[in-house]
């Protein structure tokens, strides 16, 4: 069992904040509300979200010497396809188990999107299960310490 000391932290890239108000493909059966409520009934979830891919950055950054959190899963959003700099934060980032989310399938979306700057720097991907993504990236953090 985790100790309920340790935690995992959610950073969402630019838009997700106004993932309701877009296109229907983002629609989830799931509120993101709903899953965080799931997942602290087995471990502690922070959530940060920012437009500014500096700021996440720099979350990512102040992460690599908390030992109170045992995994980070992002969903880069936009900046998946254009962020050298956060596959390159990620890459530094040795010490936690990474998940990157993406609530669509990017396989079945436009070819630029097919493309992951982040994923190589991440020890798991999920593309396509919606909010739930994020429950099965906790699931799988809590399960691979």
């Amino acid at each position: 069992m985790v100790s309920r000391s340790n935690k995992i932290v959610l950073i969402e890239g630019p838009n997700l904040n106004l993932v309701k108000k877009r296109k229907e493909i983002y629609q989830s059966r799931i509120d993101l509300d709903e899953i965080i409520n799931k997942i602290e009934k087995f471990i502690e979830i922070e959530y940060f979200q920012s437009n500014i891919e500096g700021e996440i950055i720099n979350k990512l950054q102040s992460l690599m010497s908390d030992e109170t959190i045992i995994g980070i899963i992002i969903n880069p959003a936009g900046y998946t396809h254009t962020s050298v700099a956060i596959s390159d934060t990620l890459e530094i980032i040795s010490n936690k188990l990474k998940v990157e989310v993406h609530l669509t399938n990017l396989y079945k979306r436009e070819n630029f999107r097919q493309e992951s700057y982040t994923a190589k720097n991440v020890d798991l991907v999920i593309s396509g299960a919606g909010n739930y993504g994020y429950y099965l990236a906790a699931k799988y953090i809590v399960d691979n310490l």
